[in-house]
Formats: structure tokens, C-alpha cells, sequence
């Protein structure tokens, strides 16, 4: 073969594949919608919030105190605060774990829960938590609790946990707070699951 044949048949394959490429795109183009719906696949993402939360639950109880556990995480590009958590089942607080005279005791967390951006922050028994300080209704395992969480900026957010059965942490609280969980004595623990 010549060189004018094998640089003519060259050109030939560049073009035919440039025209498959300008059909495929005009292609795309009419199948496009004009409207500002969105695609399927970002209609089917889930809702947005402030902060995504994975595997929320609560610690069942009869009576008196529990807490809601699961992790907080933060997608955006700023730190957001939790300021308030509020269920219908109990009056609420934030609170943490803190040593004090050589014990662990529960306190309310001065100025919130920070969940940095980028980041997570886990709330857990011996850790972070959110308080049910007075149960108006015993929390059976099971039950589902909704909970509406308050930020610094005022938005708020709701969210559902289900309660588990649980005994371990064995926090006591801060001295004049209140009084240990039901159920608790007044010693740390070292157990930081639910029961399944």
C-alpha cells in the first residue's frame, strides 16, 4: 500500500469516528429535559439535613432517665453546634462524661455538641449524649422515639432511634444534677453497646 492510501483511509476513520461523536452528543442533548427537575438518581438521595446520623437508639427504661446514642456526621464545610435536643417521651440535655474527685460523672455539656466539618462526632454511653431526664411514658425496647435536634444557627432537625435494652455504662451524675440512671449504680462501667 501507498502512503496516500493508508493517510487517506486514516482521515476517513478520524472523521467517521468525529461524526459518531457529534451524533452521541446531540443524542444526549434531545433527550435532555428543559425543566429544572431533578434526575432520578438526586431524587432518590436522601433528604438533606444538617448533620447525618447513623444508627441512632435508645437505652430502654421503666422509668426515670435514659439517653439516645448514634453518631453525628457533618458533611459540610463548617463545625456545627448542637445547642438543644427535645422529645415528646421526656424534658432533655446535652451531656458528657467528665472525671471529678476520681470518678466518671454525667454533667451537662457546657455550649453544646461540636461536630467539626468534615467530620463526625459519636454519641455514646460513657461519652457524649443526649439526655431524657424525666420519662413521662416507660421507653420499651422496640419503641420508636422521634427527636428534634436545635443548632447554633436555629435550624433544627428531626430524627428517629429505637430503643434497645442496655446495662452497661453505669454512669452516676455530677453531684446536685441528679441521680444515677435506673437501673445503675453509682460506679463506672466499661460496657459501651446495646444489647441486640
Amino acid at each position: 500500500m501507498s502512503s496516500t492510501t493508508v493517510g487517506s483511509r486514516r482521515r476517513r476513520v478520524h472523521l467517521l469516528a468525529a461524526a459518531a461523536a457529534c451524533l452521541a452528543l446531540a443524542a444526549a442533548g434531545c433527550g435532555q429535559s428543559s425543566s429544572a427537575e431533578p434526575s432520578p438518581s438526586a431524587s432518590a438521595s436522601t433528604p438533606a439535613g444538617v448533620l447525618g446520623i447513623r444508627d441512632p437508639w435508645v437505652k430502654a427504661a421503666d422509668t426515670g432517665m435514659t439517653a439516645a446514642f448514634g453518631t453525628l456526621v457533618n458533611d459540610g464545610n463548617s463545625d456545627v453546634t448542637v445547642t438543644a435536643a427535645a422529645t415528646d417521651v421526656s424534658p432533655m440535655e446535652l451531656h458528657e462524661m467528665t472525671m471529678k474527685d476520681g470518678k466518671m460523672v454525667m454533667q451537662p455539656k457546657q455550649g453544646g455538641i461540636v461536630v467539626k466539618a468534615h467530620s463526625s462526632t459519636t454519641l455514646e454511653p460513657g461519652g457524649d449524649h443526649l439526655m431524657l431526664m424525666d420519662l413521662k411514658q416507660p421507653v420499651k425496647a422496640g419503641d420508636q422515639l422521634t427527636f428534634t435536634l436545635t443548632f447554633a444557627d436555629g435550624k433544627a432537625q428531626t430524627f428517629q432511634a429505637v430503643a434497645k435494652p442496655f446495662t452497661g455504662a453505669q454512669e452516676s451524675y455530677d453531684p446536685g444534677h441528679g441521680e444515677p440512671m435506673p437501673g445503675m449504680p453509682a460506679t463506672p462501667g466499661t460496657s459501651m453497646s446495646p444489647v441486640s
